[in-house]
């Protein structure tokens, strides 16, 4: 199997690769990369491994950063437009004793083999090397079939899974997120391995637990990974108020349980390449209906009041449980909080919709309506912008827009009677309607100067010419108000 290259090696790391070499030392780009080139994809992280001590890797570059216990040295290269080789991280070929803390080695040593380095890594497909002439990969070092598992799409532990979980927990994971981020199938072994061991993932703290939770939410398939995580055992450590949704039925408007509503509607949030706030929104906006299912012996259905007060609540605790940042929590818990917003519009006023408004902040409008509309898909229903949801998105526009108004103009009714030197009356508001009619003609004249010039000459007027003016503008801008409003509905197909 060939790399599928789509873009070349950057330079900065060609370079730090032969200004290593030229010292001296072996140099390998090793991991992530080298399994990206070979599927095609553009590397986020550009990972090179060497025969040199952290002191020596200093000592080949100007500007380093070296400050872990594991030998890595960051490489820095300021000048560099590439954000992915701006820090590279070059690290020493190591050998790993134990994982008392089943995250970390308790003593890393280090080596001059290439052969030690690779057989610690997590799987076969991380576990590649390649040397560079010319700007391109060389010579491939491939010690445990990682090429094949790339050409097989399969997640595969290097040696015995149950060692490499016991070592680092947080790997049954990552195995989970390799799958779903790179369309892999993980190998059985592996899988087995991760139901055996799964209860060691209580040994991560959960900042590492939520890093690759968010990779699981963001990649394009996390509806699989949920699933995965639920077969493998580790969602029950992890979030295990999601599995109470299994079997849960609701009522007739829904085709699925709430556990499989969840798992849609995030998907369909996936599909739409929607922000982590709407996905995690999407995930827990239901939350709470095993624990307010009632029934209702009018309807024949059962009953899930409150839900979305409740799930706000529990939505809070789940979040802060995983160390995600104050802002996501208070912007998630708001939208499941007000995901309920939904009623007939044919009935709804623009002053409610102003109040919904005000509940889920202007900022978070628009991710509430695309949380609607995943939640309607997550349903089993097909579109996912019917009328109703349309018309909303009208009201919400026309609610958030700024009326046209003598508001707009620059200019206001102190000035007017500074420069006019005339006392509050009718006349300061003839003023602005006459003056509010040339702007809706001629936009330009919206200057403080030409405004303030344009309001003298209407001063010097009769009062009832100036009555007739402001009468016109007036008109014309309820005119332009009314024209505004139906380029609303027509973009959103209301009426």
């Amino acid at each position: 199997m060939k790399p599928a290259i789509k873009s070349p090696i950057p330079d900065e790391v060609v370079k730090v690769i032969q200004s290593l070499e030229k010292a001296g030392y072996s140099a390998y780009m090793v991991g992530g990369c080298v399994r990206d080139l070979f599927l095609g994809r553009n590397p986020k992280d550009w990972d090179i491994t060497t025969n040199a001590t952290p002191d020596q890797i200093q000592a080949v570059f100007p500007k380093t950063v070296y400050e872990n216990e594991f030998g890595t040295v960051l490489v820095i290269n300021e000048e560099s437009t590439n954000e992915s080789a701006r820090n590279i991280e070059v690290t020493p070929f190591r050998l790993e004793s134990a994982y008392s803390d089943k995250r970390h080695p308790d003593r890393v040593k280090f080596s001059q083999n290439i052969e030690d380095d690779l057989k610690r890594r997590d799987f076969t497909v991380n576990a590649l090397a390649a040397s560079i002439s010319d700007g391109a990969l060389k010579d491939i070092i491939d010690l445990y079939g990682g090429i094949k598992d790339i050409k097989d799409r399969i997640i595969r532990t290097v040696e015995k899974p149950g060692d490499r979980f016991s070592e680092d927990a947080l790997r049954m994971i990552r195995a989970v997120r390799f799958s779903v981020d790179l369309g892999f199938t993980c190998n059985q072994d592996t899988f087995l391995a991760i139901q055996s061991h799964n209860s060691l993932i209580m040994k991560i703290s959960y900042e590492r637990i939520r890093d690759e939770f968010i990779k699981i939410l963001m990649s394009p398939s996390p509806k699989h990974g949920l699933e995965l995580l639920h077969e493998s055992g580790l969602l029950k450590h992890i979030i295990p108020e999601l599995e109470r949704g299994i079997g849960v039925k609701q009522p007739s408007a829904h085709a699925f349980d709430v556990w499989e509503h969840l798992l849609r509607t995030v998907q369909h949030a996936a599909d739409k390449q929607f922000s982590l706030e709407i996905r995690l929104a999407a995930l827990f906006h239901d939350i709470s209906k095993p624990k307010t299912k009632g029934f209702s012996q009018e309807t024949n259905q059962p009953t899930f009041y409150g839900h979305e007060v409740v799930g706000s609540r529990e939505t809070e605790k789940i979040l802060a449980r995983l160390k995600f940042s104050r802002a996501t929590i208070e912007k998630v818990t708001k939208l499941v909080r007000w995901h309920m917003f939904f009623s007939d519009t044919g009935q709804i006023s623009l002053s409610a919709v102003r109040r919904m408004i005000v509940n889920v902040g202007a900022e978070n409008i628009w991710d509430l309506m695309d949380l609607r509309a995943c939640d309607r898909i997550g349903t089993g229903r097909p579109k996912e912008n019917p009328y109703r949801l349309r018309k909303y998105k009208a009201m919400i526009e026309e609610a958030l827009r700024d009326p046209i108004s003598v508001g707009m103009l620059n200019i206001d009714g102190k000035r007017i009677m500074e420069i006019g030197k005339i006392e509050p009356g009718p006349r300061v508001g003839y003023v602005l309607n006459a003056l509010m009619e040339m702007v809706l003609e001629e936009p330009k004249l919206n200057e403080k100067e030409e405004l303030e010039k344009k309001a003298i000459q209407i001063l010097s007027l009769p009062e009832k010419e100036m009555r007739e003016l402001a009468s016109k503008g007036k008109k014309l801008r309820e005119l332009e108000e009314q024209k505004e409003l139906e380029r609303i509905r027509q973009k959103h197909q209301v009426q």
